[in-house]
This record gives C-alpha cells, sequence and structure tokens, in this order.
C-alpha cells in the first residue's frame, strides 16, 4: 500500500493552467525529488498536497484513505483541512518561523495548540504538555541544534533557522514530509549542514517530497525523480533513468546545465 498517491491534480489561476493532472506515489521511507525549472508548477504542487492552494480536479490518498476528490471538495470544512494537513509537514523555502518565540518553541506550537483541543486536556494537560516538550527536545537534538534551542530566530543562522523549520515540520509526525526548494535561501556553506539533516532523515526511513534544485542532491537521496515542466510530468523514473538515461528531449535540455551528473 502506499504511503501517498496523487491523482490527476490540477490547478489553475484564472485562466492560466499552473498544474495539468499530475500524479505520482510513494512507499514508505521513499524519497520523491521534483525538479524542473521556476514556474513549471513545482511548488503549487507541494502548496495543493498541504493545503496551503485547493487542486481544481484530482484525488489525493495517504494510507489508502481517500483523503480528498477533487469532485466534492466543497464539501470539507476548515476543521477537514486541518485533519488533511496533519499528514503533511511542509518545510518552506524561506523558514517561515515566528520571531516572537524561541526555536525550541517554534517547534512546540502547534502541538500545544493541537492539544488544547483534546477531551483529557484540563484533566492531564501537564504530562501532555511534557511529552510535546520531550518530542520537540528530542528532534532539536535530532537536528544537531540541543545548544541553540532557547534562542531567536534572528540569533540564528540561515542553515540553523532552516533546521529548526524541520524539527517543525517533524513534530506532528507526519505521515510524508515535504521540502520546498530547502536550500534556496541559504549561503553555499550553509546549504551543507541542511542537506546533511535531510540525508539523515532517510536512513529513518522519512517518506518525503522534495523540490529542490540541488541535481546531484536529488540523485543521491531519491528513490524516484520527476522532472516537471508548464504543469505536466514529463518524465518520471529512478535517478539512474531520469539523470543517466532520459528520454525526453526537454528533460535532456534542463539536465545540460548539469553536465557533471
Amino acid at each position: 500500500m502506499s504511503v501517498l498517491e496523487v491523482k490527476n491534480i490540477s490547478k489553475r489561476f484564472g485562466e492560466t493552467e499552473v498544474l495539468k493532472d499530475v500524479g505520482f506515489s510513494l512507499e514508505k521511507g521513499e524519497v520523491i525529488a521534483i525538479i524542473g525549472s521556476s514556474g513549471s508548477g513545482k511548488t503549487t504542487l507541494l502548496r495543493c498536497l498541504n493545503f496551503l492552494e485547493t487542486p481544481d480536479g484530482g484525488q489525493i490518498y495517504v494510507n489508502g484513505e481517500i483523503l480528498f476528490d477533487a469532485s466534492n471538495h466543497k464539501l470539507l470544512t476548515e476543521k477537514d483541512i486541518r485533519k488533511i494537513r496533519l499528514h503533511f509537514g511542509l518545510v518552506f523555502q524561506s523558514f517561515n518561523l515566528f520571531p516572537q518565540y524561541t526555536a525550541l518553541s517554534n517547534v512546540k506550537l502547534a502541538g500545544e495548540l493541537l492539544a488544547k483541543e483534546r477531551s483529557d486536556y484540563k484533566e492531564n494537560h501537564k504530562t501532555i504538555l511534557k511529552e510535546i516538550d520531550e518530542n520537540a527536545s528530542g528532534l532539536m537534538l535530532q537536528v544537531g541544534l540541543t545548544d541553540k534551542m532557547h534562542l531567536y530566530p534572528h540569533q540564528l543562522s540561515g542553515g540553523q533557522q532552516q533546521r529548526v523549520a524541520i524539527a517543525r515540520a517533524l513534530a506532528l509526525s507526519p505521515d510524508v514530509l515535504c521540502f520546498d526548494e530547502p536550500t534556496s535561501a541559504l549561503d553555499p556553506e550553509l546549504t551543507g549542514e541542511v542537506l546533511k539533516v535531510i540525508r539523515a532523515l532517510t536512513e529513518k526511513n522519512t517518506t518525503m517530497v522534495i523540490v529542490t534544485h540541488e541535481m546531484q542532491f536529488a540523485r543521491d537521496v531519491a528513490d524516484k525523480v520527476v522532472f516537471m515542466d508548464d504543469g505536466f510530468v514529463v518524465e518520471a523514473g529512478t535517478p539512474e533513468e531520469v539523470f543517466g538515461h532520459p528520454k525526453q528531449e526537454r528533460t535532456i535540455r534542463f539536465l545540460e546545465r548539469y553536465s557533471n551528473l
């Protein structure tokens, strides 16, 4: 059974069709890298998965259960959308940390807000909050920032902020972790520390969708690669198939920029 199955997702903004029948599937622990030029629809696809945008067509399944069907999406309430979002964690290009909270508090915040909706919160709030704190502290250790937990975002480097963002995305134990160009806002020497954390996640059997312009990284960590252009999936396959033996002329022209691959 696939952890994630995306079928025929489409999205338009006004007269512009940004996604055109996009589909792929992921098994538990697999990593899919989505590559392509700016404007090809990669980020919009991630935003549709995380319901920052609502697809106009298609279906999304997680663990074999249908989460979304465009034919009846108007029946979804805001509560339904929040429930769907719990299946996905999203790491943005520009970190999007809350500046008024410490690094640790940024990681804990969503869990604390959700905990208050639990029927047993008043009775067990101390135990619940302790568990959230321990989980967040463990994630800060996982991304190598135990000594930075009580600092504010402005006191951290870009690479450190992005690692906090990764810990925050992991805090609610999503089925699928999504990255939108996780190194695009970083200086080259800070890129490596973020990529190292993502590589470590692959060893922990984390299911991931990674939009990236780091072609060598995509080739090294991904189980599947999708090349998008003009809203379409032009080519998909293993890294060896897409990078080593591309079949489509558009893929070949795109990859010519990365001749070292």
